[in-house]
């Protein structure tokens, strides 16, 4: 499943963004002037949207907030960093709870891709501390950096596995035949949200290659 992955900077826009979109993802810390009574307009206009406020624009108190509203408003996921502090966390963890609002916890690293006992060990943290959902993302220098994170996928519970950056991009096609429940892509060209992503109509086309390259190898 291909969730996308939108930073539109108004409401207006976001939501004429959403416009047939079966599953997105909201970049709540991207968006401008955004009021809570806009984030409860916005998760109740859509059965099925991510709700993500990453750190580093806003105090996080405002961020909590966009989340706490999103939750109330409907949100099918929030996202929660996995170094959030504490009381942050389980505060937005048991609003999530109370409205039947999934848990994804994101563990992020920008400069490289841990070694396998890491990425493990940050996979048992992130659902010791709740998740339903865990999600690793990371940046991607080789090929063995893709393949630790898709190994991460032999595993029962749900788990989504980003390689970030151009070298990264084949995990964004792979990771959802290989198991991941869903993998992020761009609304178009020239809009992406994090580095190496693939717009929407280029990922679905790709995937659905491979896919039919795969059961004619199968089935040959």
């Amino acid at each position: 499943m291909i969730c996308v992955s939108l930073a539109e900077p108004t409401l207006g826009e976001c939501l004429a963004a959403l416009a047939g979109l079966p599953f997105a993802e909201i970049r709540l810390d991207r968006m401008e002037g955004l009021s809570l009574e806009d984030v409860g307009t916005l998760f109740s206009s859509h059965k099925r949207l991510i709700a993500t406020c990453a750190p580093g624009g806003l105090p996080d108190d405002a961020r909590k907030a966009r989340l706490l509203a999103a939750i109330a408003a409907g949100a099918a996921y929030v996202d929660i960093e996995l170094e959030s502090k504490e009381p942050y966390r389980e505060e937005i963890i048991a609003k999530a709870r109370k409205h039947g609002c999934g848990v994804i916890i994101s563990f992020h690293d920008h400069e490289k891709t841990p070694d396998r006992q890491t990425l493990s060990a940050i996979v048992a943290e992130s659902f010791r501390k709740g998740a339903d959902i865990v999600k690793i993302a990371c940046a991607v220098r080789s090929e063995r950096d893709n393949a630790r994170l898709l190994g991460l996928l032999d595993d029962s519970r749900k788990i989504v596995v980003i390689g970030m950056g151009k070298k990264g991009k084949i995990t964004r096609v792979v990771a959802p035949l290989l198991g991941s429940p869903f993998t992020f892509a761009s609304l178009i060209e020239g809009r992406e949200t994090a580095e190496g992503q693939i717009d929407k109509a280029a990922l679905g086309s790709l995937m659905e290659t491979m896919k039919q390259r795969v059961s004619m190898e199968v089935g040959s």
